[in-house]
């Protein structure tokens, strides 16, 4: 990327601007970016051949977060969600963690899960035996079923067997799939083993499928930002120092926001009600980022919230510690993503997105998401602790109902500026807002 992911000003330029800073930041050719997204990229005889059905095309807004550094290096992030605050959230967020270096990220492992159902088992424990022992054979097996994985340097890599009870036992092959999401080349493998498996545990077979709980494909990102970098005042600088004083009255200094941020991420630990919100916070940033690369986000949504579980207790996803002056964020989940295949073949915008992002395999594009989201719940934890959630998120939401009252061009801004000044986001104050603006004087 010719010049960083930072670009002070961005929310203040206008549609056409903006694409010209990204298309030169990303070096794209700008009428390639500008026709990938116009109509969002795709056409209903496209949309027609991807799902059953069509009647036309349904939009999302397509932005992109600013400021994120993962690893040492800027990417520009397409992010596609429909609620405000969430794009410039996650930015602001990660423009707070790039003063203190960035975001580092490391994917734990990249098996996916394929499951063979095995029921009606009379000896389970030697079922299980039996099936250990054949691994090699049943690899062998696997391996024939998937020869295009195997010369991109996948495949099956190893056999696990669980006795679940009641006489049902399971076969987990684990699979890495490279640069693919990998659901159609597990199901692959699944089915067949399904036979050979069945024959040697002695049962009936089931199902065979891929599970969405990837917890072998596992993504770890870790972040640290000073107290300092916390606080909202731009002449703020000094107050995170200890026993220093905000210059605003009834305005946190950097070390306490540092400590109500710890303080909500505990309350999240010791109550599933608020980790599910905690965890949904997270979401809010990785799912715009695999909505935008044409990714599977309610396989990605289930692997998640299953691994929130997995203890037999819903806990956070993320959680949040002080260290001296320091903030420091840690986020481990599943989250199977692909780079080819799926989407990405008939998707312009989708191509475009991993364009723009400039990643070389799932596994970059898996770390980028979890930095994404990693920022996205600081944001709101932030946010909680400080001014409430309201204030920042009203503020953006009022654009939307200043257009959704009529506002035109730059009435936007100027009715939005206004009710949420009031404290008055409806469409009804906004109309009245409007009246009042083209009354004639």
């Amino acid at each position: 990327m010719s010049e960083g992911s930072r670009i002070p000003g961005f929310y203040k330029l206008g549609l056409a601007e903006r694409r010209a800073a990204v298309s030169s930041r990303a070096q794209i050719d700008l009428a390639e970016l500008e026709h990938a997204l116009e109509a969002g990229g795709l056409d209903t005889a496209t949309a027609d051949k991807v799902v059953e059905n069509v009647l036309g095309i349904y939009g999302l807004p397509f932005g992109v977060a600013l400021n994120v550094r993962v690893n040492g290096t800027d990417r520009l992030v397409p992010m596609v969600v429909e609620e405000p605050s969430v794009i410039a959230a996650a930015s602001n967020a990660a423009r707070m963690i790039r003063q203190s270096g960035g975001f580092r990220a490391e994917v734990v492992e990249s098996l996916m899960i394929g499951q063979v159902q095995i029921t009606d088992v009379e000896h389970p424990a030697e079922a299980v035996a039996r099936l250990e022992a054949a691994a090699e054979r049943l690899l062998a097996l696997a391996t024939k079923a998937v020869p295009n994985l195997i010369a991109r340097g996948g495949g099956p890599r190893a056999i696990v067997v669980r006795d679940l009870g009641q006489r049902c036992i399971v076969l987990h092959v684990l699979v890495d799939c490279k640069d693919a999401m990998g659901a159609n080349l597990v199901n692959t493998v699944a089915e067949a083993l399904g036979p050979v498996t069945a024959e040697i545990a002695g049962g009936t077979l089931g199902l065979r499928i891929l599970s969405n709980l990837c917890d072998r494909r596992r993504v770890h990102a870790t972040c640290r930002v000073h107290a300092r970098e916390l606080v909202s005042s731009p002449r703020s600088s000094k107050i995170a120092e200890r026993g220093a004083e905000s210059d605003r009255p009834g305005e946190l200094d950097g070390l306490e926001i540092v400590d109500a941020i710890v303080s909500a991420s505990r309350f999240a630990e010791l109550d599933p009600y608020r980790a599910a919100t905690h965890n949904k916070g997270i979401m809010n940033g990785i799912d715009a980022v695999v909505l935008a690369t044409g990714n599977d986000f309610r396989a990605v949504e289930a692997g998640a919230h299953a691994y929130a579980a997995r203890s037999g207790r819903y806990a956070p996803l993320a959680v949040w510690r002080r260290d001296g002056e320091d903030l420091v964020g840690e986020l481990e989940l599943p989250l199977s993503l692909g780079i080819v295949g799926g989407t990405l073949r008939v998707h312009p915008t989708a191509r475009l997105a991993l364009k723009i992002l400039a990643v070389s395999s799932a596994d970059e594009l898996a770390m980028v998401a979890a930095s994404v989201g990693l920022a996205s719940n600081l944001s709101a934890l932030r946010a909680l602790a400080t001014e409430g959630i309201q204030r920042g998120h009203m503020s953006l939401h009022a654009r939307s109902v200043a257009s959704a009252a009529g506002a035109l061009g730059d009435e936007v801004e100027l009715i939005a500026a206004r009710i949420a000044g009031e404290g008055l986001v409806t469409v009804e104050s906004a109309a009245r807002a409007l009246s009042a603006l083209r009354r004639p004087r």
